[in-house]
């Protein structure tokens, strides 16, 4: 192959559509914008105008606002760890972190950090080191033999 043989692919790039170039070109005189008036003509932009009737955005009630600054944390269950453990993906004699959670892929992504809830049933002595946790969280993994730290949001 030389350079002056590269081509693109069969099929990989259309021509041009050449508008207003006569009416036997099938897109003479409108150019395929229809007749005349404002949506004919270039710079039109009326989005959500519903022809004068008032528009569903003023319609609707507006209800609450999003936190910008709030925390998402990443939810974790105590059965979700003890599954982990059972598959010998986490090890249960080591801290559990975030990072170790990631790395047994327990959760997908760290957020502002990991959240421990209750559901189902922890039987491993695990030391977690997490952002929050629930109380009935905390009791199962104390009852358990475990240990469990909070730390400050990584968010801070």
């Amino acid at each position: 192959m030389k350079l002056n043989e590269i081509k693109d692919n069969e099929g990989s790039t259309k021509n041009r559509k050449r508008l207003g170039r006569g009416i036997g070109s099938g897109s003479g005189k409108t150019a395929g914008r229809g007749v005349k008036g404002q949506k004919a003509r270039s710079g039109v932009a009326i989005n959500g105008f519903e022809g004068g009737q008032m528009p569903i955005y003023r319609r609707l009630p507006k209800r609450g606002f999003n936190n910008i600054f709030a925390w998402e944390f990443v939810v974790v269950s105590l059965g979700r760890i003890q599954a982990a453990v059972d598959a010998k993906k986490l090890d249960a004699s080591k801290t559990v972190d975030a990072a170790a959670l990631k790395a047994a892929g327990v959760i997908r992504r760290e957020k502002d950090g990991v959240r421990v809830l209750s559901d189902g049933e922890l039987k491993a002595k695990v030391s977690l080191e997490v952002a929050g946790a629930s109380k009935s969280a905390i009791e199962k993994i104390e009852k358990a033999g475990g240990s469990i730290k909070l730390l400050a949001a990584a968010a801070e």
